[in-house]
């Protein structure tokens, strides 16, 4: 009961449809400003569940935020440093120039000075390493233990989660997001306090040089605000429709490869071509105007730079001349000029981005918050050998609350004997599947096996009687004999083969290049739908199971393979108990009960003879499917 995309007619368009795409926040340093934040509906109780993964790494993040203060500081002092050199060089060229007695250049002072620079430079580079090293180290065991719990609860969530959320979204969840938190904590954090640092830093020790230059170069500061806030303010509206129409774009492929035998069978293509235009220009143009708007602040952030570059040159000229301040102290402050414009622009980058991966988190949190299944009891399980007698008393169900489906269903079946479900979609077939093998729990009655109520036995322990076979095939990435194999842990090569001549199946592997070692692709495409069904019959074959149940197994064989593989069935089925789930009546004709199901409810039962002599509902189905008419006359 999977959400799945419903395709309309030919020319219809599909939904919106995302990827998912990460906020773009460009590199480090970088100016460009993404799609505009997910909010977080939590984002302080979203902190605080971030912080116990980070409890157990704090003496690491403090050395973290020590290496990457001192990065800084090394970083901030040495312009300063390098000032104090060009002063003492401008000094002695100025004593030589106005012919000062024994002038000349202290090339031991400057000398030391460029020793002092560089030891700075190489600190500053040093620690930034120490504190990445450290910090992809600290982030990736985070992320590593996030994943572990994420797919250990996935695992042990119920059914119903999956069939309420769609598998683009979990997939998303798990994927995108959590990428989304690693990159933000193994770069931006680090990077966020390295500017606030160089901010804090800048500004302090521009103030010691001089105080009216300091104050004239963060004049600069509000305007650089006001520059980003306006432009940021005018592109979200265009990256939200960029991620609109990618989203679209994207769903539109999809929808169409997925789907190309029909597009080419309807001579589609020319709608789909037109369709794809359609999203592509929209994505043109929103893309174009995003881009191009965000793009701005790099180029504007400059210009105010260069206006704070000139208001130093001119003032810290005039302060020169009147020997108020040194040369090499106006150079400095050119350098602390661009220092101080780069963070402000990093600071704002970084706090959209870090809005977005609070949303990340707090959807990764939802999943890990969810209520898993109720616990197991602490049982040892089925009694050997099962021997498969199933009852239903008084049982109702109900996936929804205002909605019943099942109520007070009464139902005995005896060891070995097939019972046949047939009935219109929406019946409840398929929902007594569910309750059988515990996807879901009856809300009243008792469903026993062997007379025992399955909720006493582990499910691990209930689904070990079981064995399945689904309409809709899946198959992995892996060869055959591995497919096959999957239904029984440690099975032998001579168990597979068994397995799959059991199941007619063992024809057509011997008839590829490879036989039992031929890969199946990511979709099993290399194989037909039929080949595709025979295999997770053998499966089935190969399991052995207590207890079978076929849901619409052989829907997708053509008949002289159907014939064949109910052969196979009846002697899997000989002496074990079976249930199939049937449309096509003439796969179950031989099943010792066939029960008749509407709206939930059981509303006939016999074998194949007897309801075709009540002339009721079942004959009325088995009439329009064998003989054209809609009712037996």
């Amino acid at each position: 009961m999977s959400s799945g995309t419903q395709s309309g007619k030919g020319r219809s368009l599909p939904q919106n449809f995302s990827l998912g795409a990460r906020p773009g926040a460009g590199g480090r340093g970088g100016a460009r400003f993404g799609p505009p934040v997910q909010k977080a509906k939590d984002p302080k109780g979203t902190l605080k569940k971030l912080v116990r993964y980070l409890r157990p790494h704090l003496f690491g993040l403090f050395v973290i935020i020590l290496l990457t203060i001192g990065g800084s500081v090394f970083s901030v002092f040495s312009p300063k440093v390098l000032g104090k050199a060009i002063t003492v060089l401008y000094d002695g060229f100025a004593a030589k120039l106005a012919h000062v007695p024994n002038a000349s250049l202290d090339f031991q002072t400057i000398g030391q000075t460029t020793l002092v620079l560089a030891v700075l430079y190489l600190f500053s580079i040093l620690f930034n390493y120490l504190q990445q090293f450290w910090m992809i180290g600290i982030t990736q065991k985070i992320i590593r233990q996030l994943r572990s719990e994420v797919m250990e609860k996935l695992t042990r969530l119920p059914l119903k989660y999956f069939d309420t959320h769609t598998h683009g979204e979990i997939l998303s969840r798990v994927t995108n997001d959590v990428d989304n938190l690693s990159n933000t904590m193994q770069q931006s954090l680090t990077q966020l306090l390295s500017s606030l640092v160089t901010l804090c830093g800048v500004t302090i020790i521009m103030f010691t040089i001089n105080a009216p230059l300091a104050a004239l170069t963060l004049v600069t500061f509000p305007l650089s605000l006001f520059v980003i806030s306006f432009v940021t303010k005018r592109s979200q509206r265009y990256f939200i429709q960029q991620q609109k129409s990618l989203g679209q774009l994207n769903g539109h492929v999809e929808e169409m490869y997925g789907g190309h035998i029909a597009v080419k069978s309807y001579n589609q293509e020319k709608t789909s071509i037109a369709g794809f235009s359609h999203y592509n220009d929209e994505l043109f143009q929103s893309g174009w105007k995003a881009n191009f708007i965000s793009g701005l602040i790099m180029p504007m952030m400059h210009i105010i730079g260069n206006l704070g570059y000139i208001l130093v040159a001119i003032v810290g000229g005039i302060f020169v001349a009147r020997r108020t301040i040194t040369l090499g102290d106006v150079q400095a402050f050119f350098q602390y000029s661009k220092q101080f414009n780069q963070p402000v622009t990093q600071v704002a980058s970084i706090m959209n981005l870090i809005q977005s991966t609070i949303a990340s988190a707090e959807r990764v949190f939802e999943i890990l918050e969810e209520a898993p299944e109720p616990a197991d009891p602490e049982t040892r399980g089925f009694v050997e050998p099962v021997e498969g007698r199933v009852a239903f008393e008084n049982v109702s169900f109900r996936y929804l609350p205002n909605k019943p489906l099942i109520d007070d269903l009464n139902l005995s079946i005896e060891p070995g004997q097939m019972v046949a479900i047939v009935g219109p979609t929406g019946a409840g077939k398929t929902t007594l599947v569910n309750l059988l093998l515990r996807f879901y729990d009856i809300q009243k009655g008792r469903l026993l096996v062997d007379e025992t109520d399955i909720r006493s036995f582990p499910r691990s322990e209930l689904r070990n009687i079981f064995g399945m076979v689904l309409q809709e095939t899946w198959l992995f990435n892996g060869t055959i004999r591995e497919n096959i194999a999957y239904g029984k842990e440690g099975a032998t090569a001579e168990e597979v083969i068994a397995a799959a001549k059991a199941a007619n199946a063992h024809h057509f592997i011997r008839a590829l290049p490879e036989g039992y070692d031929t890969f199946i692709n990511e979709e099993a495409s290399n194989l037909s739908q039929g080949e595709k069904q025979l295999l997770t019959i053998a499966r089935a074959f190969l399991r052995d199971p207590d207890i079978l149940i076929l849901d619409e197994a052989t829907s997708s064989v053509d008949t002289l393979t159907e014939v064949s593989i109910q052969r196979a069935m009846r002697d899997l089925t000989q002496g074990r108990t079976s249930f199939v789930i049937a449309h096509r009546l003439s796969t179950i004709k031989n099943a010792d009960i066939i029960l008749t199901m509407n709206e939930g409810k059981i509303i006939e039962t016999g074998n194949h003879r007897q309801l075709l002599e009540k002339r009721g509902f079942y004959a009325d189905l088995y009439a329009s499917q064998f003989t054209g008419r809609q009712a037996v006359s």
